[in-house]
């Protein structure tokens, strides 16, 4: 749900998502949630459909922490991209991954958006791409208890275990 951007009114993106949310439950598949301005109503419909739904990952996290905790107290996984690597504008996302359960994290690019700013030296192209997750994992252990390889470690089994993804050599 975005109510940012309004490209569909409130009503229907209501109804979409809980269609969204029905056949998740339907199939027994994880749901890729966005949200953006929606909070409340997401939560609400979220919180619906928690008991029946395999689980999910709220996909660029970028609210605040008590959006956070309500996520978390749904059992979500919560994803990060190179927002975590702006310094403009994400102070406040550094200041909340260290309030993410390690079992609870991923990490994702939003590609081909959110190119992590502190990527030294910048890029040619500023397309993101998968092969930048390693600056959203360097970023998020500098601003976590957590070490680098810790973090890598959890969010591939996080993403195995969420997504049913085989393990690859």
């Amino acid at each position: 749900m975005d109510y940012n951007r309004s490209y569909s009114p409130k009503a229907d993106q209501l109804q979409i998502f809980e269609y969204h949310l029905e056949l998740a439950t339907e199939f027994k598949k994880p749901l890729f949630l966005h949200q953006r301005d929606a909070h409340n109503d997401f939560l609400y419909l979220l919180k619906n459909f928690r008991s029946e739904i395999v689980g999910g990952v709220v996909h660029c996290f970028t609210d605040t922490e008590e959006a956070l905790q309500d996520y978390l107290a749904l059992d979500m996984h919560i994803g990060i991209t190179g927002w975590v690597c702006d310094e403009r504008r994400g102070a406040r996302l550094q200041q909340s991954v260290a309030k993410i359960p390690l079992d609870r994290l991923l990490i994702e690019t939003d590609s081909p958006y959110l190119l992590p700013r502190s990527i030294k030296p910048k890029p040619k192209s500023r397309r993101n791409e998968p092969a930048h997750l390693a600056e959203v994992a360097k970023k998020i252990a500098l601003h976590s208890p957590h070490e680098l390889e810790e973090i890598a470690q959890a969010t591939t089994a996080n993403a195995k275990r969420l997504f049913g993804l085989p393990n690859f050599k």
